[in-house]
């Protein structure tokens, strides 16, 4: 079954699950006592996406080397000359480096997260070293491809890079954030004459003061096209609503050419509904210059397109399809959504002419176990966290997102502040900006360009006119989207950002909305980031000692607020047009306001495994209105407190709170919801429960209790089916239970794994102090919790994971795996070493000595050749000599090696190192192989080669040297 239609057919994101209803029966068994966590579900993850046709993944099999090489001193004219040139690249940077012996890794590929908790280390980067490494990569390419478009695409990389091909410089890339398009065509190789890739990571260099990560962290690509293609990312396809109401969908599709001769191409495009049934058409003409570009436009009309919102988040499909004078077509797919939206000074956000108060959370990239490298089914997992809670919304903070989290937000209806990283209007970060509008400009969810956060000019006439050029370069991109900044400063100096913008965003200045709102009455305002609150996952008492914070919302910085003074600064003014939380899950780096042994931050909403804390129920009372919804904190678990006071916190929506322990009642409450209530609840072992009621019907029920002493291990999925496709992957959570099967919230077991049909690919707990390694098999509970994301092998069959503790019951899960077609990935190709600075002799009459060479200083009488290049040489006669010199690698070096020469072109004599090692008596072309010694010591090969009339001799195919 191909991936896409095993996805199709089970189905897409679930529903959470249903919780009672007003004038409902309360449930024996009310969610308080289980784990707090959604029950798995039957649904697959990553519903079918518009696969992009002549695209490969090219995410396997990558050699990698952490730490830096350095480049060897160059000396001499001779090495100096080809130095120079192009292809000449030295060191690890060379066709021929020896990477023999570096490890295979797979993208996407996080090394920090690999290392060690070091004291030494930046805490803004998690106490984690990054430095230097290099990847490398052979690839072959197909020789019917030769004469098409080919582009390697690398979704991100951690943080500055230089990427060679073929021993050339192809890219500098100065941001982490960015995608980088290579132009490969003009030096591609074909056939078994492979191409080179080697990057060099450069990432101690920061752009940020959260954790980063390093390495090739997103996915990368291989895009095979027409001569005449479309560019990448050269779509603009966003509908437009006329003032008539009339609905278009305006297409611009900017093409390009190879060709060597003026050509015309045709676009045509078809729009379907999300039922496939086809709403409209259309085609249009262009003419390509030869290696030039042209834009071809039309025009889609759609009368009555179903809209998209965050509660139906409903898709169309455009495709493209571009026919040149070639018999191929390139073709694109894309998804998007027809809905309106609007800031308004007065009454904040409106989408689809409906009032809609923002409800996000600023979020940074990484997750327990994975580090950046987030597998694709994550990012999905959790947008639908963020959605269970009520949210509407995320801040890309501080750069721009990866393609996989803005597919999640399209898909399931949440709507997106998409941010640049870089405040700068040099060149080099001019066209970060442009990319990232250029590429994310289709999106339904996005709704806002952030152009910068807190950035020290903000109140600068400079800070000013660096935001009016960089709106500029927006709009001239993208008219119908708002650019904003994140300001925490500035608002009212005379030259300041929010004079250049069209909404402006607060960074923590809930006392200047009025103020501001009454000096600028015409301006659209929102809370940028607000909150900046802290509470550790399950703890319930402050302890200083140990980096411990209390999960009732009292905590926050000096500069935020709690969770709930910031939404009410929020919720009560409507001209604001919503809030985004700092943040939605925790995030390694900036462990404020604690460091050295604390290594991730405190304000996530959940922890860094998504697990939720207090803030979480707290929010999702204060967001959601469909439904009454009551929650509890904290657990009830306090042996050796008896009789002491334990603070009650309800997290409610409904008008009034009863609670009662062990059946005694102990007050009610009116609900508050900006404040919510609370009561001093000396504590005794048994039931605490709470009774919710709206207009005087009880609609609301919650249950701590006091459980038992952890008995046996318990294994929860996320769901129960997988993608046996090898790149499927998801969080399990580990919790212990007690006799009855209740979650034991105060658990602090290590626990060990085991796996069949999978691969553990990272372990967390949510504790921010916690030094435990994230690769491995063991992770300890830490307040009841743990997650072990898995990866599913390919194939047919369950994926079975075990958790074991001293003197606990087994914890076991299956997931059925069932036999996808995986996505197309570039094949794997060992790399090889290929004899490479071949000088060919002039002609001669006679044999030339085998010992002859260039003198160092001779660039021009021998000639330089390519890899299996012939040409005819200077001079009169039927000989030429071929020289080039080469070190084996180290296994060749160690056992002795073959040099294989793919094909040679008449007769001729092979000497290796002065001894004539092997001849040819045949003038047809042939390949050869020779043995090679076991040395440490450049080889010298040398070919004479015998020509004829009308035969031009000489090496037809590439040379490698490999292990017998």
């Amino acid at each position: 079954m191909e991936r896409r239609e095993f996805l199709a057919s089970i189905g897409c994101v679930a529903a959470s699950a249903p919780l009672a209803k007003v004038g409902a029966r309360i449930p024996a068994e009310p969610a308080g006592l289980q784990l707090p966590m959604p029950p798995p579900r039957a649904t697959m993850s990553l519903p079918p996406e518009p696969e992009e046709p002549g695209r490969l993944l090219l995410d396997r099999a990558w050699q990698f080397h952490q730490g830096d090489i350095p480049f060897p001193a160059i000396k001499g004219h001779g090495w100096s000359y080809a130095n120079a040139k192009a292809g000449q690249a030295q060191g690890a940077a060379a066709v021929n480096f020896d990477d023999s012996d570096w490890p295979l890794v797979n993208l996407p590929h996080d090394w920090a997260v690999d290392m060690p908790f070091d004291r030494d280390a930046n805490p803004s980067q998690g106490y984690r070293q990054r430095g230097y490494a290099w990847y490398r990569r052979a690839v072959r390419l197909d020789p019917a491809d030769r004469g098409k478009y080919l582009e390697l695409q690398f979704g991100a990389i951690a943080t500055n890079a230089t990427i060679w091909i073929n021993g050339s410089v192809a890219a500098h890339n100065w941001s982490g954030y960015n995608s980088i398009y290579i132009d490969l065509t003009p030096t591609a190789r074909f056939g078994d004459d492979l191409n080179i890739i080697a990057i060099r990571v450069d990432a101690e260099k920061m752009e940020g003061w959260w954790y980063e990560g390093a390495g090739l962290y997103r996915h990368a690509w291989l895009a095979t096209r027409p001569p005449v293609h479309i560019r990448t990312d050269g779509v603009h396809a966003d509908p437009r609503r006329g003032i008539d109401g009339r609905w278009t969908v305006p297409v611009t599709a900017s093409l390009a050419s190879i060709l060597k001769t003026e050509a015309m191409a045709t676009l045509n495009a078809v729009l379907s509904d999300a039922e496939g049934r086809t709403v409209a058409k259309g085609t249009v003409e262009a003419k390509v210059p030869p290696l030039g570009s042209a834009e071809a436009k039309l025009e889609l009309a759609v009368p009555s397109p179903r809209l998209w919102s965050v509660d139906d988040p409903n898709l169309y499909t455009l495709r493209l399809s571009l026919a040149g004078p070639t018999d191929a077509e390139d073709q694109r797919v894309l998804r998007i959504g027809f809905r309106t939206f609007r800031f308004d000074a007065d009454k904040g956000f409106f989408l689809n002419d409906q009032p809609l108060k923002i409800k996000g959370s600023c979020n940074h990239q990484d997750h327990a176990g994975v580090g950046v490298a987030m597998p694709d089914a994550l990012w999905e997992w959790r947008i639908r966290r963020l959605k269970d809670m009520g949210s509407n919304a995320i801040r890309c903070s501080h750069n721009a997102p990866p393609v996989e989290l803005l597919d999640a937000c399209d898909r399931l209806g949440m709507l997106v502040m998409n941010e640049n990283r870089n405040f700068n209007t040099s060149p080099d970060y001019i066209e970060q900006l442009q990319w990232l509008v250029r590429r994310d400009r289709n999106r339904p969810s996005v709704i806002m360009w952030s152009v910068f956060n807190e950035e020290p000019m903000q109140g600068s006439e400079a800070g000013y006119e660096m935001v009016r050029r960089m709106a500029s370069e927006v709009k001239a991109l993208d008219p119908s989207r708002p650019v904003t900044a994140a300001m925490n400063a500035g608002l009212f100096t005379p030259h300041n950002v929010s004079q250049a913008v069209d909404v402006v965003g607060f960074n923590y200045q809930p006392g200047l909305y009025d103020r501001f709102h009454a000096a600028h009455p015409d301006l659209p305002i929102t809370s940028s980031e607000d909150t900046s609150a802290f509470m550790t996952r399950g703890a319930f008492q402050n302890d200083p000692d140990h980096h411990v914070f209390a999960s009732y919302d009292d905590e926050r910085s000096s500069w935020g607020s709690t969770h709930r003074e910031a939404w009410k600064a929020v919720a009560t003014r409507p001209f604001v047009a919503g809030a985004f939380v700092w943040t939605g899950f925790d995030y390694r780096g900036e462990p404020t306001p604690y460091e050295w042994p604390s290594a991730s931050s405190f304000f996530g909403i959940m922890d860094l495994c998504g697990f939720p804390k207090t803030a979480y129920w707290l929010h999702r009372a204060q967001w959601v209105d469909d439904r009454p919804l009551l929650d509890l904190a904290p657990h009830w678990n306090w042996a050796g407190r008896e009789g002491e006071p334990i603070t009650v916190m309800a997290m409610t929506n409904v008008e009034r709170v009863a609670l009662f322990l062990n059946g005694r009642p102990l007050g009610e409450k009116a609900v508050d919801r900006f404040e919510m209530p609370r009561w001093q609840v000396p504590w005794a072992p048994g039931r605490l429960e709470a009774v919710g009621y709206r207009g005087g019907r009880r609609v609301a029920h919650a249950l701590v209790e006091t459980t038992g002493a952890p008995v046996a291990l318990r294994l929860t999925p996320d769901r129960t089916v997988m993608a046996g496709d090898g790149e499927d992957v998801q969080p399990i959570t580990v919790d212990a239970v007690d006799a009855r099967g209740r979650h034991v919230p105060t658990a602090q077991l290590p626990v060990r794994f085991t796996i069949s049909g999978g691969a553990i690919i990272g372990l967390g707990n949510g504790d921010p102090n916690s030094h435990e390694p994230e690769k491995g098999d063991s992770r300890k509970l830490f307040n009841g919790l743990a997650q072990v994301i898995v990866r599913a092998d390919s194939g047919a069959g369950p994926l079975r994971l075990t958790a074991q503790a001293e003197g606990l019951r087994t914890g076991q899960v299956s997931i059925a795996r069932v036999a996808t077609t995986p996505r197309a990935q570039v094949a794997p190709t060992p790399s090889v070493q290929t004899l490479e600075g071949w000088r060919q002799s002039p002609a001669s009459p006679d044999k030339p000595d085998p010992m002859r060479k260039p003198i160092d200083s001779d660039m021009n009488s021998w000639l330089w050749l390519g890899t299996g290049q012939i040409e005819a040489a200077q001079g009169e006669g039927n000989w030429i000599s071929l020289r080039a010199t080469f070190v084996a690698r180290r296994r060749v070096q160690a056992n002795g090696g073959i040099l294989r020469f793919g094909g040679i072109v008449g007769r001729a004599e092979i000497w290796l190192d002065g001894r004539k090692v092997a001849e040819k008596p045949d003038f047809a072309e042939a390949p050869l192989a020779v043995a090679v010694p076991a040395s440490s010591e450049e080889h010298v090969v040398t070919l004479l080669v015998e020509s004829r009339p009308g035969l031009i001799g000489g090496l037809s195919q590439p040379a490698t040297v490999g292990a017998r």
